[in-house]
């Protein structure tokens, strides 16, 4: 006979393995099992993205992510203080190299103060004494914003997981989500044999995933991922120094990409971008990447053709800047003028997964849907990993409403 767990997580990411943890942390004696299909954790966004604890710059006053993002700060920072997880709080300088630049940053900026941030505009001068090799017409400094392994911090969250009792199934692809009154059964492949699972209630974290599996579950959404890739460089080791500070520039307010910039990582390099281009695959990571499903899935929908038209210009000079390392590279020189071609190492690439409406609208908060036994986190765009800690909690706290349960422990006491 299976064994009925009382809350099944599937997804390794940091927002899975983090919620999976809060809810054994939160609910004790209840048995939760979370599931993956690599072999290990952070595989795919959160083992790919620059490492940045954000200080929630970007977000519209009174979005999830806002507020997500200066909860995660904290949390974050006091997680790994805890488990002695290195971060340094290196801080941000956002560089305006134009005139409308610098009508962004004062947008920005006002934002920032919107947002309750620790930010301080500074002008050419003063720019030029904190980072000599940066130039630009000012710049916002955020002093909040510091650098970790994310990869490290999920396999912490999963220890902890396991220290409160919690079960792990990795090697497990997803094939099959039932619902029915009483219950959630679920179908993977492990090793090329079929293994089942049942749950009383489902959290699904599968980001470059989130449709197939909401579909899979047979709950109607009017919404489909489609793969951005980011591609990055790194500099040569005699380059790790440049910078002070990390250096963003001021983004498209119409994008939710936030350009090239230079990343202090917590390994001591420095990484350049990354770029924005269009993914042919949700899990390519090489240079030349397509999968048929994942084209057809893409072209099918009507979204990605409307998406694709209203930014067809940022698309076409994205693509030709990723084959063309030139134009790359100026996107770069804009700010930080010493850097050279050959400067460009090999670094590994990651994917975006951007929820678009069937409209073609860009899904720039986090969404979510839900059954009478799952809930479903559809779109957790950046800042997913500095969120994590407060988007478990907010996942509790909606499957506590849900299900009439009062929490053991309150999340706050666990971070």
């Amino acid at each position: 006979m299976e064994k009925m767990y009382d809350y099944i997580v599937i997804g390794g990411g940091i927002v899975g393995v983090s919620t999976a943890w809060q809810l054994q942390s939160r609910f004790p004696d209840k048995s939760i099992l979370l599931i993956e299909k690599e072999s290990g954790f952070s595989h795919h966004q959160t083992g790919h993205n620059s490492g940045v604890i954000h200080a929630g710059v970007y977000y519209a006053p009174g979005s999830l992510k806002a507020e997500f993002c200066k909860a995660g700060v904290a949390a974050t920072t006091e997680f790994c203080a805890k488990h002695r997880i290195p971060v340094e709080n290196c801080g941000k300088l956002l560089v305006a190299t134009t005139q409308q630049e610098v009508e962004r940053m004062q947008a920005l900026y006002e934002r920032c103060q919107h947002n309750g941030l620790d930010v301080e505009l500074i002008d050419e001068q003063e720019l030029k004494r904190r980072e000599p090799n940066i130039v630009g017409l000012g710049a916002i400094a955020v002093s909040t914003t510091s650098i970790v392994s994310y990869r490290q911090v999920t396999e912490k969250m999963a220890e902890e997981f396991i220290d409160a009792g919690g079960s792990i199934q990795l090697n497990t692809e997803v094939t099959k989500l039932v619902e029915s009154e009483l219950k959630v059964s679920i179908t993977g492949q492990r090793n090329g044999e079929a293994i089942h699972f049942d749950g009383q209630f489902l959290v699904v974290c599968s980001g470059l995933m989130a449709d197939r599996l909401t579909r899979m579950m047979g709950i109607e959404t009017d919404f489909q991922i489609v793969p951005y890739r980011g591609e990055y460089y790194r500099l040569p080791e005699k380059y790790n120094n440049i910078v002070n500070h990390l250096i963003y520039p001021i983004p498209d307010p119409d994008l939710p990409f936030l350009g090239v910039h230079l990343t202090r990582m917590i390994d001591g390099s420095v990484t350049v971008g990354p770029n924005a281009v269009q993914g042919w695959k949700r899990e390519g990571y090489g240079k030349i990447n397509f999968n048929l499903r994942d084209v057809l899935d893409m072209i099918s929908f009507a979204g990605f053709w409307k998406v694709s038209a209203k930014h067809l210009k940022t698309g076409l000079i994205e693509t030709k800047n990723s084959w063309w390392k030139p134009g790359y590279l100026k996107l770069v020189n804009k700010y930080c003028p010493q850097i050279k071609l050959e400067d460009l190492e090999p670094y590994p690439a990651g994917i975006r997964a951007q929820a678009v409406l069937k409209d073609g609208t860009l899904v720039h908060d986090f969404l979510f849907a839900e059954s009478a036994r799952s809930l479903h986190v559809c779109n957790a765009p950046s800042p997913a990993a500095t969120s994590a800690i407060p988007i478990g909690g907010y996942i509790c706290d909606k499957i506590a409403d849900k299900l009439g349960l009062q929490a053991d422990t309150d999340v706050s006491q666990v971070a």
